[in-house]
């Protein structure tokens, strides 16, 4: 039940900073939305971990609480990794360019 409220809170706290980046991009520097988001995977990781660890211990943690922190884990990690494989492509081509 634990790991239920956390990923809820998870849930509130991901939408509500992609609401309020439209109001405040111009206060946000481009690299502060990168650490942001890096924040952001770093804590889905951790409570990704955490429910296997009590999945694990037996602290009352269900499979499906898991499984799930452990798919909302990977899918931001597979965003975060699509992304960094555009910026790269991006760069590349822009390397390639003859002026």
């Amino acid at each position: 039940m634990e790991i239920q409220s956390a990923m809820q809170a998870v849930d509130a706290s991901h939408l509500s900073p992609l609401n309020q980046s439209a109001s405040s991009d111009a206060k946000t520097p481009f690299a502060g939305l990168f650490q942001d988001a890096i924040g952001s995977l770093q804590s889905l990781e951790e409570k990704a971990s955490a429910a296997v660890q009590g999945l694990l211990d037996g602290s009352g943690v269900d499979i499906h609480s898991a499984m799930i922190a452990t798919s909302n884990a990977d899918a931001a990690f597979e965003l975060s990794l699509a992304v960094r494989n555009k910026g790269m492509a991006a760069f590349q081509q822009m390397m390639n360019m003859q002026f």
